[in-house]
């Protein structure tokens, strides 16, 4: 395709996205299902400027106001992420000059709103939270894209094994730093065609996700509960560190999220998990496994401000409003999983949000309301038994904490507690 038509289609699409009226991850799955002519390379640039805009957005409006014609497609020139000699071929000389002048300006001495590109609910707490310093770089953080992490199926086989049979097939991958399943690729290869992947040795995972899953310390022949299972990437985890023995319990209120979980339960080799569409926390298949479960996951649902780098859109799509109704959601869900537990039994909260209103402080309050009944164990504690190397640098406050900017992961945090 000329460079001048994909410049076109991009703006469409951005036009599209930028409504925010679904998650972009969607609607550019169904523009590139729309357009099937898109060669490898021009899906690239056309996600990858999306993706781009969306991250830096408020800076870019602001630069955008310097040029002239369509809004969405001044956007889509200054965050363009396809070869740039095809832009410079594609563009008049105007657009050219202009874009010379935009590449000219020291972003370093505009205002901080437009240097971090997050909105002022998200801002403001995180600042006071971290200090300026460390807030500016896990801002910087946040408006890099992730890099794709995997996690060995360790049912199949260790991490040296799938790192070699990756290799085979031309992609290199490095042992993550943290979790001794994790390995982080070098680039975005075409998973879905690698002999690896289709034989259910490696799992796209976030290294922090990987964490959460340990944080359980599930094991053989025990009964165990993903609440908020979703796709199945903690529950297949899970799975394999109970070895394929005892009855994982996969539960989620959408039957669609759950469908997701089907073929990558095939890959895996697993034959223990028992996935269940349950109505709300309270489900009589929930209830009728009150006190006999000896590890739960609660994988809350919330806001998803972690996963940024993945999913820039959520910062303009989510609300105030909207984590307060969240908050709600997750104490209840928490107190109800709760309930699962036997005496001595693990319960695990965990969110991908940055918020302390969808972290701390629902740990606070479930460990206040639950007092006698349940004893918050140190996350740093749990790690070390699970043999994870330095844990105190992923401990704080007795929570699991996972920055982009410290770890290099997704935004984590996980609350841990024993029944009595």
């Amino acid at each position: 395709m000329h460079p001048s038509a994909l410049i076109d289609l991009t703006a469409q699409l951005l036009q599209e996205v930028l409504r925010l009226e679904q998650p972009a991850d969607r609607l550019v799955s169904a523009f590139f299902r729309k357009h099937r002519m898109l060669g490898a390379r021009e899906r690239h640039a056309l996600a990858e400027t999306v993706y781009a805009v969306l991250r830096r957005r408020l800076l870019l409006q602001h630069l955008a106001q310097g040029g002239s014609g369509p809004l969405a497609r001044r956007l889509v020139l200054l965050g363009w992420q396809g070869e740039r000699t095809a832009l410079e071929r594609a563009i008049p000389p105007p657009e050219a000059e202009w874009l010379a002048r935009v590449a000219a300006v020291d972003v370093a001495s505009l205002p901080p709103r437009l240097r971090h590109n997050l909105p002022d609910w998200v801002a403001q707490p995180l600042a006071a939270e971290l200090g300026d310093a460390e807030f500016e770089a896990l801002a910087s953080s946040l408006l890099e894209p992730a890099p794709l992490d995997l996690r060995t199926n360790a049912l199949l086989g260790d991490r040296k094994a799938a790192q070699a049979a990756l290799a085979d097939e031309a992609v290199q991958a490095q042992p993550t730093p943290w979790s001794p399943w994790g390995l982080r690729c070098e680039g975005k290869p075409a998973l879905n065609r690698l002999a690896a992947f289709e034989r259910g040795l490696v799992e796209v995972q976030d290294e922090g996700s990987q964490l959460l899953a340990m944080l359980t310390g599930a094991a053989r022949g025990e009964m165990v509960v993903d609440f908020c299972a979703g796709a199945g990437g903690k529950t297949l985890a899970l799975g394999a560190m109970m070895r394929n023995t005892g009855r994982l319990y996969a539960f989620d209120t959408s039957d669609h999220r759950l469908a997701a979980l089907k073929p990558r339960l095939a890959r895996s080799g697993l034959s223990n998990v028992h996935p269940a569409a349950i109505a709300h926390e309270r489900d009589d298949r929930v209830r009728r496994l009150a006190g006999k479960i000896d590890r739960v996951l609660v994988d809350a649902p919330c806001s998803g401000l972690g996963t940024l780098r993945r999913n820039p859109d959520l910062k303009w799509r989510q609300s105030p409003q909207a984590v307060a109704e969240l908050a709600v959601r997750q104490q209840a869900i928490l107190s109800a999983a709760g309930r699962l537990l036997r005496p001595g039994g693990r319960l695990v909260y965990a969110t991908c949000s940055l918020l302390r209103a969808e972290n701390e402080d629902i740990a606070h309050a479930f460990t206040q309301a639950e007092r006698g009944n349940f004893e918050p164990v140190p996350a740093a504690q749990v790690l070390e038994q699970a043999r994870i190397a330095q844990p105190e640098a992923l401990d704080a406050g007795g929570f699991l904490r996972m920055l982009p900017h410290r770890h290099g992961t997704d935004g984590f945090f996980a609350a841990v507690w024993q029944r009595r």
